[in-house]
């Protein structure tokens, strides 16, 4: 229904059923050229369009995606979901957006999405119970992990290789004669921040570096208190590696409180190449990560599961690359 237009009225001005209404747009027994043809005539002069929730009611199908996301307040996600909404509004399809403030995604928000017979699922930075994993696959509704990699091979994942890019940052690193360094985590149940810390550390420990390790949250406040506190027991590393963009920041702006010069008495990498990076204040070295790529191979894999489901799952891998800026 549209500025108050239902199918009643389309009927009426019509001159057929409502049910010969909702066959002409929504499918179902045909009926006939001249009946279509009134059908139109009557919504293009009502101005009727039907949305996309009537229509699912009918045909239990939709065009919407189900985009469920936890770190809005990391500019990383904000951006995530931009490419999404624009890949997925070329296709003729929307997204519905789902914040939801738990590492592990509730049954209540799976319900939800159910509820509004979404064609897809894409989850970007939290995980799955089991419950939650068993309702998805009975639906036999396709979803994808972003940023992510399953535990289990339930579902496809799409994300960086995060271990990769963790070892060229630490051969980086060695390379610039980086002696000593500390890692700031995120959240280490998260297989973002497990392989950017494994990959970072096989890579010193073959080099002989010495190292420390540090777990925070992915937020611009725990990067700044980090490193604070590291300060503070004059600790000073050759170098920080931190586990994303909106840390490494926070880390930035509390070695400049404590009058510590980046890069000469200490280096810092961060993790995303978020447009932040690149201000002036920060000039962050970091790891891009290839968001248009990841967002492309999830898009191509929703859009191929809905025409044809075939619950393949797996993980896809793609690399980034180095961005080199001031503070190395």
């Amino acid at each position: 229904m549209i500025n108050g237009v239902n199918a009643k009225d389309v009927a009426k001005l019509a001159g057929v059923s409502q049910s010969s209404v909702s066959r002409v747009f929504f499918g179902g027994t045909p009926v006939s050229e001249k009946t279509r043809n009134k059908v139109l005539s009557a919504a293009e002069e009502l101005g009727y369009n039907p949305n996309e929730f009537a229509r699912s009611l009918i045909t239990k199908k939709t065009r919407i995606i189900g985009l469920v996301m936890k770190g809005v307040e990391n500019p990383f996600y904000p951006q995530v979901l931009k490419e999404f909404t624009t890949a997925f509004k070329k296709l003729g399809y929307s997204i519905l957006f789902v914040q939801t403030n738990n590492e592990e995604i509730q049954k209540e928000d799976i319900d939800m999405l159910l509820n509004y017979n979404v064609a897809g699922i894409i989850i970007t930075d939290a995980m799955l119970s089991l419950k939650v994993t068993n309702d998805i696959k009975k639906s036999k509704i396709p979803l994808v992990l972003f940023n992510r990699k399953a535990e289990k091979n339930d579902f496809l994942s799409v994300c960086t290789n995060n271990l990769d890019a963790s070892r060229q940052i630490a051969n980086f690193l060695h390379q610039k004669g980086c002696s000593n360094m500390v890692y700031i985590s995120g959240d280490r149940n998260t297989s973002t921040s497990r392989d950017r810390e494994q990959g970072f550390i096989e890579t010193l420990d073959k080099h002989q570096v010495e190292y420390k390790i540090y777990e925070s949250d992915y937020s611009y406040e725990g990067g700044y208190q980090t490193a604070k506190s590291i300060v503070l027991k004059g600790e000073i590393p050759s170098a920080f590696f931190v586990a994303n963009d909106i840390m490494a920041m926070g880390v930035l702006d509390a070695l400049r409180k404590h009058s510590i010069e980046v890069p000469l008495a200490t280096k810092v990498v961060g993790f995303d190449n978020i447009a932040m990076t690149n201000w002036p204040i920060y000039n962050l070295t970091t790891w891009e990560q290839p968001i248009s790529k990841m967002v492309e191979k999830t898009v191509n894999y929703v859009m191929e599961e809905i025409d044809n489901y075939t619950g393949i799952a797996g993980n896809i891998e793609i690399e980034g690359q180095l961005i080199e800026r001031s503070t190395t």
